[in-house]
This record gives C-alpha cells, structure tokens and sequence, in this order.
C-alpha cells in the first residue's frame, strides 16, 4: 500500500476558485513510521458529560486531543493507523457512537444523526476544543457538531462524509444488494441474504465495498473485523442500531430547507479539511468539491486509486494533509 501523492492530481479533477479547494498544504513534519501489524487500542468504557461510551485512547505527546468518529457499521478500531501517526501531535481519543463498537445505547435511544450528535457533544464538552475528525457517517455527525457546538471543534476534518445525494447509483457498489439492505419493505430480501452470511464472508463484504483495492487490506486486520463482527451477534442492539442509524441518513438525505446538511455546512465556523477518494463506491466523490465549496473555510484532498475509508487505507497522506491544516492554523494562514 504506498501513500504518495501525485503532484496536481487533485487539482486536475476539479474546478478552481479564488483561493483553490484543492490547495492542501501538506505536513514536513517528521510522521511514525507506520506499523502494519499494529493492533486496535486498548479501549474501555468511560462515562463523561453523563454519556457512557466504549472508547479506544492513543496516548500522544502533544497537547491538543483529537477525537475521531466512525462510519455507519464501523467502530474506534478504523482509527488505529491513523490515531498513531498523529499521535506526537495530539491524544487520540476514537468512541464507539451508541449501538456500534461496543457502547450500548441508552433504552430508548433513536439512533438519529441529531441523538448521536448530542451524545457525542455531551461526551467532549468537558474537553475543550478538539481536533474533530469524522469518516462517512461520522463525518455528518461531525459536521451537525461543529455547526451547532462550534465551541467545542478547533478543526474540522471529513472523510467522505455521508452528504446527501438525491441521485444515488448502487451500479458502482461492489454489491448493490448492500445499498437496499436497509430500506423499507424491498430491503427485506437484501437483508436476509446479509444475515445468512457469517462474520468472515460479512466483514470481506465491508472491505470489498470501502477499498478501492481490497487485496491490500492485511489478512490479520480482515480477522480483527472478523472477531468484532463475530462479538456484535450477541449484541442485542447492534441490529436495531444499524437499520435505525442507516434509515436516520436516508431521511436526512431528504430533508429540505435548513434541516439539509448542504444548508447546515455554510453555519461551520472551524477551519476544514475534506478528504475524499476517487474510488468511493459508498459516497462518491461527486459530492467532493459542493461539501468542500458549502463549508465557509476547507480545503479539499482527493485522494487518487482510494476507496470510502481513506484513513485506513491512505493513513499517511491523509495524516500529512491534516497535520498541514493543524500547523497552518497554528500559524493563522489556513
């Protein structure tokens, strides 16, 4: 797996402005050298702001705390890359959002993109401003967080956040059954079919559809999602957290007016960095420059030969752009 840029690349893929989006300075800072055979953090439960949640730390040696929020059916364990490359810089803190990972909902929690929005609010209020660095799914609850709690967000990253999109095309899934799964009534089908499948054929299914090369996703990390995978069937709530979490993004694909999040995004004070890949077959790149053009200070990073999950599978470049965004801003020149 290599992490090079190629110089321009992003620049050609997308129409300039005054001051380009595609203009993403990148960290000289000296990074760790990346481990492949490094294990998830160490996580436990912790309770703050009268929120219990199962979180996974990456001591750091700097002062500033980032805290990073996984997609829809992933869990704290999609940062372990990522959280140690930037560990010099900053305490790494990854939660598992209620009904995933391994943080029980509280009874009668709706698995909406707002209650997993104020959870996570209630959880970092104590913390001052952080870093806030959101993949997919999270990437839409970071971005509510920053728009309505912009005391608590010193920057804002998003990784192919879950921004609506009206035009949908499941040809460019790896498996177009998965995009039906969890819909009303014709989801019905799809979603039997997924539960017939063991954890080992449903956590390849995951890599299939979020890589854009699957192949060189390390055969012990396919066991490491296997054995979550495995762990969540006796959950009795991880179910009803994924079909609620997903159907909650659907209705907000489809709100109007200022409960859209394309008109939520221009409300974002914190200076952003968008992440995207060109080989997204969740959430396509399409969306890259209006996300990156609706936030009212971001740059934006497209990722060539990269799938939905760029942190995992391009964890040195995406480390290098967000160390950049955080020195530049450090310097007021972001």
């Amino acid at each position: 797996m290599t992490d090079t840029i190629p110089a321009a690349e992003p620049e050609q893929l997308l129409p300039a402005r005054r001051v380009p989006i595609t203009h993403v300075p990148l960290s000289s800072a000296t990074l760790p050298t990346l481990d492949p055979n490094l294990p998830p953090w160490p996580g436990s439960v912790e309770s703050s702001g009268g929120v219990s949640l199962h979180v996974r730390r990456t001591p750091g040696a700097g002062d500033e705390q980032v805290v990073y929020v996984h997609g829809l059916g992933g869990s704290s364990s999609n940062w372990t890359d990522l959280a140690a490359l930037l560990a010099p810089y900053g305490d790494g803190i990854a939660p598992d959002l209620p009904g995933f990972g391994f943080s029980e909902p509280v009874e009668n929690f709706d698995f909406s993109l707002g209650a997993h929005t104020e959870t996570l609010a209630r959880f970092i209020e104590g913390m001052g401003p952080v870093h806030l660095v959101g993949n997919s799914m999270g990437g839409a609850i970071s971005l509510l967080l920053a728009a309505r709690r912009p005391e608590l967000v010193r920057t804002l990253t998003l990784i192919s956040p879950a921004m609506p999109d009206r035009r949908p095309d499941p040809r460019r899934l790896s498996d177009p059954a998965m995009a039906l799964a969890y819909l009303p009534l014709i989801g019905r089908r799809a979603r039997r079919r997924l539960a017939a499948m063991g954890p080992r054929e449903r956590a390849q299914q995951v890599i299939n559809l979020c890589f854009a090369n699957p192949g060189a996703f390390p055969a012990h990390r396919l066991d490491e999602l296997e054995e979550e995978h495995s762990a969540r069937l006796a959950l009795r709530w991880a179910s009803s957290a994924m079909n609620l979490s997903t159907l909650s993004i659907f209705r907000t694909w489809f709100a109007r007016g200022p409960a859209s999040l394309w008109s939520i995004a221009p409300q974002v004070k914190a200076p952003s960095l968008v992440v995207w890949g060109t080989d997204d077959r969740v959430i396509s790149v399409r969306r890259a420059a209006r996300t990156a053009r609706a936030l009212p200070n971001a740059r934006l990073l497209v990722l060539p030969r990269t799938g939905h999950v760029a942190q995992m599978e391009r964890p040195v470049a995406v480390a290098k752009a967000v160390l950049g965004m955080w020195e530049r801003v450090a310097a007021n020149v972001w």
